[in-house]
């Protein structure tokens, strides 16, 4: 039995015509997921049709098992604005629960025609979906003969002959390797939220930061000091970002993302900021002075504007 909440959020997404389709997590919408998505724009455009991606959220893992917590590589709100950049009709949005868990496949499918017109399904070589991966390639092809829908298998784009996934991406990140992090991505890892009030401590040693507020959920760095772009207003400006936990000040352990913003003045309290991260300057350091710590932020920041001027 469908549930009414996911008949309804899939029928406020349909664009009310026959599309190609695929149907995912899509966490990061990285290198790998693109070869996918890329093939069902194109067959798309081939047939005439719509180009829709159908993106779960919650990670299904962790309402199967709410003892996992899952760190996603971009927000929600990030994901979808990726899926339309990369030229879709249609992005649904479809919360994970545990009725839609126990949905079978045969349900599952007809969902899809009725409120989104399947008329292509286009999924990885290992997709399945419905109750207990119930709905494997064959199962989903002896349904579109039933259904009146074509079911093309795509290949994976693959990375030293290893699929890229979302996995290895935030090994990466938990590794500091922004480098590899924004190769397998295909753009920079960003990370954006509310800037709020901290101790200003910036303030008083000449070096003023935005204290961004991340969410919970969000994967993010090894703790250290990054070069990184700050999206303002319309500027996008070098700034040096630091994700740690202030072992200077003995703060507390909570991470903290904090980025200071070369050549820029004025007061982002309240406003939503955006950094993209380049590349990874040193480790968070314990300094023994305030004086030791303001002259490594000053060699920071000369760090930061040659990195990228690159």
């Amino acid at each position: 039995m469908v549930t009414a909440l996911a008949r309804e959020e899939l029928r406020r997404a349909s664009v009310k015509r026959p599309m190609a389709l695929t149907v995912g997590i899509f966490d990061g919408v990285h290198r790998g997921h693109q070869a996918v998505l890329g093939q069902v724009i194109a067959a798309a455009r081939a047939d005439g049709l719509a180009a829709g991606v159908v993106t779960l959220h919650p990670h299904p893992r962790q309402v199967l098992d709410p003892a996992i917590q899952i760190q996603y590589i971009t927000s929600l709100e990030d994901r979808l604005d990726l899926l339309f950049a990369l030229g879709f009709d249609c992005v649904a949005p479809l919360t994970f629960t545990s009725e839609l868990a126990q949905t079978d496949a045969t349900d599952f499918v007809q969902l899809l025609c009725t409120e989104l017109q399947m008329a292509r399904l286009v999924i990885g070589p290992d997709f399945a979906l419905g109750r207990k991966r119930g709905g494997d390639i064959e199962t989903l092809r002896a349904l579109g003969d039933r259904f009146g829908f074509t079911v093309d298998a795509v290949a994976l784009l693959r990375e030293d002959a290893s699929q890229i996934s979302s996995s290895d991406i935030r090994a990466a990140l938990a590794a500091g390797d922004i480098a590899l992090v924004n190769d397998l991505l295909g753009r920079r890892f960003s990370l954006h939220g509310p800037v709020t009030r901290g101790f200003e401590r910036g303030q008083t040693i000449g070096v003023p930061t935005a204290n961004i507020a991340v969410g919970a959920d969000r994967a993010l760095p090894a703790t250290g000091v990054y070069a990184t772009l700050a999206h303002v207003e319309d500027r996008v400006l070098p700034s040096v970002t630091n994700i740690g936990v202030r072992p200077t000040f003995d703060d507390s352990a909570l991470l903290s993302v904090e980025c200071h913003i070369l050549d820029f003045s004025g007061d982002l309290y309240g406003s939503d900021l955006r950094i993209e991260l380049d590349c990874r300057l040193r480790s968070e350091l314990k300094f023994e002075s305030i004086d030791a710590l303001v002259a490594q932020l000053h060699k920071d920041c000369e760090g930061a504007r040659e990195m990228l001027a690159r």
